[in-house]
């Protein structure tokens, strides 16, 4: 179950009342391409977050060197 602030808890039957939801707001074949979207989101946040990570990776080894002189 999920804990919520103000709510208390969520169960397996509000999940399934979001969902039913979300799928009559959206429709069938609109949510693969919201799920494709949000994907592509992740993975580009994922990306830059690992480009982020190496640059100071590399930085620090940079330092290392330069302190070892």
């Amino acid at each position: 179950m999920i804990k919520l602030l103000l709510f208390g808890t969520v169960g397996a039957t509000e999940i399934i009342i979001i969902a039913l939801i979300i799928l009559l707001l959206f429709g069938g074949r609109k949510i693969p391409e919201l799920m494709k979207g949000l994907g592509k989101g992740v993975k580009s946040f994922k990306d830059g977050m690992k480009g982020i990570e190496e640059e100071l990776k590399e930085e620090s080894e940079d330092l290392d060197k330069t302190l070892k002189q």
